[in-house]
């Protein structure tokens, strides 16, 4: 028998935990805990069990899913009386499904395994795919870790879509972060070019629809288009992950001696349109930093 520990239900990990709900054998227990348990309560309808701390759920569980937004909240969720730690009773694998640096998921792997005597151990496994991976349990999912942690761990992973093991502790991260490079570059270009093509008196949908077809066609783009062409900025993933993200990448790429072309310009617009008050925003905002001529 397995028992997973889920945290975070918010719009990743609400569907995550479904998918792997749907697909434990019988014997085995999905147990949640979040901030109330009103997401909660439609898996409970389905056999998911409730903890109302992290501590109660670290009792009962072999491996602990965690889907928050930043390392800082991982640690919250590890530390105090209510915290993953003050509830270990035998060895758990913490599975951080966090956007978070590479060093960090290092150096937060070897505080827990002190402050545990090395029965709370890490393995990163940061996904891609966003809402819509989520819905549909396709999510790619990049995995770190030491090897024996990660076998049980892809096991359940692949319940919400493709996961594949990487290397060591903080690789999973380090492909994230270049992930996030990619899709920010992205729509970042498909936000300037929606500005150009409005600008020039184009349809934007019906240009992006006919883009799609061709080598500018993409899964960002697909998703992205019609937020540009009605200029819809409604969350579905915030802005402000990216400049956490962005940091990650650039941090990595520091570390590995590669200058960023593209990257630094792009968090620099992410940090002013936070700056005004457009975190909370969809990525897809940045159009109206272009629009409004901020760039210069």
């Amino acid at each position: 028998m397995t028992t997973v520990g889920f945290i975070g239900l918010g719009t990743m990990g609400a569907p995550m935990a479904r998918h792997i709900l749907a697909g434990l054998g019988p014997d085995d227990a999905l147990v949640l805990n979040d901030r109330t348990d009103e997401k909660a309560r439609p898996l409970m309808d389905q056999g998911a069990r409730w903890a109302a701390t992290a501590r109660e759920l670290a009792a009962g569980c072999d491996l602990v899913i965690c889907m928050v937004p930043a390392i800082q909240h991982v640690r919250q969720v590890c530390e105090g009386p209510d915290g993953l730690l003050a509830g270990l009773e035998h060895p758990v694998t913490l599975v951080v499904c966090s956007s978070v640096a590479a060093t960090d998921v290092r150096e937060l792997d070897a505080s827990l395994a002190e402050a545990s005597g090395g029965l709370l151990h890490v393995v990163d496994a940061p996904v891609s795919g966003g809402q819509v991976g989520a819905e549909a349990g396709t999510l790619s999912i990049m995995v770190g870790g030491a090897d024996e942690l990660v076998a049980p761990v892809l096991e359940v992973l692949n319940l919400t879509g493709t996961a594949l093991h990487l290397g060591p502790l903080g690789a999973g991260e380090v492909a994230k972060a270049c992930n996030q490079a990619i899709v920010a570059a992205t729509i970042t270009a498909i936000a300037e070019a929606s500005v150009v093509a409005e600008r020039s008196g184009l349809d934007v949908a019906q240009m992006f629809d006919l883009l799609q077809g061709g080598y500018a066609g993409s899964a960002v783009l697909k998703d992205k288009a019609t937020r540009f062409a009605t200029k819809d900025y409604s969350p579905s993933g915030p802005l402000w992950f990216w400049v956490k993200d962005l940091k990650a990448y650039l941090a990595e790429a520091e570390a590995t001696g590669t200058d960023s072309l593209v990257v630094g310009p792009i968090l620099a617009a992410v940090e002013g349109l936070v700056e005004a008050g457009r975190g909370e925003a969809d990525t897809a905002v940045i159009q109206e930093w272009v629009e409004q001529g901020r760039t210069a």
